[in-house]
């Protein structure tokens, strides 16, 4: 069964007063690059990345990974349109994650469960993480009964109207710990996080 990741990399990083989040370093790795690393490093079959501001500089942390990049020329406009974006470049995908590539704890591991989890005879399934006090979180898995609604998205809210549809759909995967609700997007949220990762 054909599963493909979908991860977004084209927002402005507006919120980091100049720097660019997804080219933060981590280990002397960018952000971006480690995101791309670990979806390439699953078990999924293809990985899409969504490109829009800084395309140039972005493209170029993305080197020496097997990825297919995209771009969203309409970025500026909001998470929907990249998400519309990357589903509409998939061949042949039964079903799709949708990452975010600021959210530096995310695993292939994770990555793994929630294919896992997936039935392939439900092309309505939407797989969705979760923490132990049962927040929702990211990535999410779509089957292909969604991509024509994915593929009409645009604005800000990304998938959340999907979701909020097909709540009936969703199979919930517990993870433990705050990988799932982690995405880095000011200064003081990459301090916190550097803070206690070397503690």
């Amino acid at each position: 069964m054909s599963v493909a990741i979908v991860l977004l990399a084209a927002g402005g990083s507006t919120r980091m007063r100049g720097g660019d989040k997804l080219l933060e370093e981590i280990d002397g790795e960018t952000l971006l690059h480690r995101s791309a690393r670990i979806a390439c490093a699953s078990d999924a079959d293809s990985v899409v990345v969504v490109l829009g501001a800084r395309e140039a500089e972005r493209r170029a942390a993305l080197s020496g990974l097997a990825v297919t990049t995209v771009v969203n020329a309409e970025w500026e406009q909001g998470m929907g349109g990249s998400i519309a974006c990357g589903i509409g470049a998939l061949s042949g995908a039964e079903a799709a994650i949708i990452m975010l590539a600021d959210m530096p704890d995310i695993s292939s591991h994770m990555l793994n469960r929630i294919m896992a989890a997936r039935d392939p005879y439900r092309p309505d399934q939407i797989i969705r993480p979760r923490d132990a006090q049962g927040r929702w979180g990211n990535p999410v898995l779509f089957c292909n009964g969604y991509f024509a609604a994915l593929t009409l998205l645009s604005g800000d809210e990304g998938a959340r109207e999907t979701l909020l549809k097909s709540v009936d759909c969703i199979t919930p995967v517990t993870f433990g710990g705050k990988a799932a609700l982690t995405d880095l997007d000011t200064p003081e949220a990459w301090a916190i996080w550097r803070a206690g990762r070397s503690r």
